[in-house]
């Protein structure tokens, strides 16, 4: 390699760097999904298993509080333009909205059996909770219901289109993707996960139209294009995946696999991709959250043996 491709090579990498773990101490179970209050540098950590939601301080590197009272507590989503915190309650069917700076419960939407991830529509100020039946739309600002979409089956992760109006949903117990649009609420098209099963992470780079899905049966990436829904890529990946993010900033996707590593792999073009490095973490470590504007991704170790819960901080060099 000549020294102009060195160097293009090095401007151009990504490395996941090993940094300080902040403990979560007496926090015990399984830790599902994250949530980020950017300009208060603030972490939020549903610890399902634990019944509790951990408020990490990020300009200190510590826990700062643990807000109990949950049941099952999976996904968290906080809205700046609101302040408020919404929390999913997987066990009891409902959605505690939270003050966001006292973090005390507002009130709750009811109804909602094995309420999961949520995501916040920006545009809109709406936000989409994922729940046995399907998605329930709720005004972010006003904390009120408005609206229903069904879909056959339970979403586990799912994407909202920016510059659409159409919702990726992974469904594995139809072992589909199914792409509902959002504006007149009704399912537009199924694609097929070509022989694997169990596809519970997702992640979505818009400008390139590419769907990134991955499965644990077997535990593979798989690369969509969002135009056709036909399936242009597959690459191995660690068993036990949860979670997965495309960074746009360096053509990175971030696989989080409890089996204890991340894999990170290289987008060279819309086409091509490759493993690019395997970050070690521990086993059962298969949640988490890449914050763009932090350059950071933050994965949930659960307790084990003697050593507690942390969330490790992954900076991106």
């Amino acid at each position: 390699m000549n020294r102009i491709a060195i160097v293009l090579a090095l401007l151009f990498s990504t490395t996941l760097l090993a940094a300080d773990d902040i403990p979560l101490s007496g926090v015990k179970g399984r830790i599902d999904h994250f949530g980020v209050d950017v300009a208060g540098q603030r972490l939020f950590v549903a610890a399902l298993g634990n019944d509790t939601v951990e408020v990490l301080d990020l300009k200190t590197g510590q826990r700062g509080r643990s807000i109990k009272g949950f049941a099952d507590p999976q996904g968290v989503q906080y809205v700046a333009a609101a302040n408020r915190l919404y929390v999913s309650n997987g066990k009891a069917n409902r959605v505690d909205i939270l003050d966001g700076t006292s973090l005390a419960r507002i009130k709750s939407i009811d109804g909602l059996e094995d309420a999961d991830n949520i995501r916040y529509d920006l545009a809109t100020q709406r936000l989409y909770v994922a729940h046995e039946a399907g998605f329930r739309i709720i005004d972010a600002l006003s904390g009120e219901s408005v609206g229903d979409i069904a879909v056959p089956g339970h979403p586990e992760s799912f994407q909202l289109e920016k510059s659409g109006t159409r919702i990726f949903a992974n469904l594995p117990s139809r072992k589909n993707i199914t792409v509902v649009d959002r504006v007149n609420g009704s399912v537009i098209a199924t694609w097929e996960l070509d022989g694997a099963s169990g596809n519970y992470p997702m992640a979505l780079d818009e400008e390139r139209r590419r769907l990134f899905v991955g499965t644990r049966n077997p535990a593979a990436l798989l690369i969509y294009d969002t135009d056709t829904g036909k399936l242009i890529g597959r690459h191995a990946i660690g068993g036990d995946t949860d979670d997965l993010f495309f960074d746009a900033a360096s053509k990175r996707i971030y696989v989080i696999c409890g089996e204890g590593v991340v894999n990170v792999l290289r987008q060279e073009d819309a086409n091509r991709y490759a493993m690019d490095s395997t970050v070690k973490t521990s086993a059962g470590a298969r949640t988490g959250l890449f914050v763009p504007e932090l350059r950071t991704l933050f994965v949930a170790a659960r307790a084990a043996d003697a050593s507690p819960a942390t969330i490790k901080v992954m900076p991106l060099r």
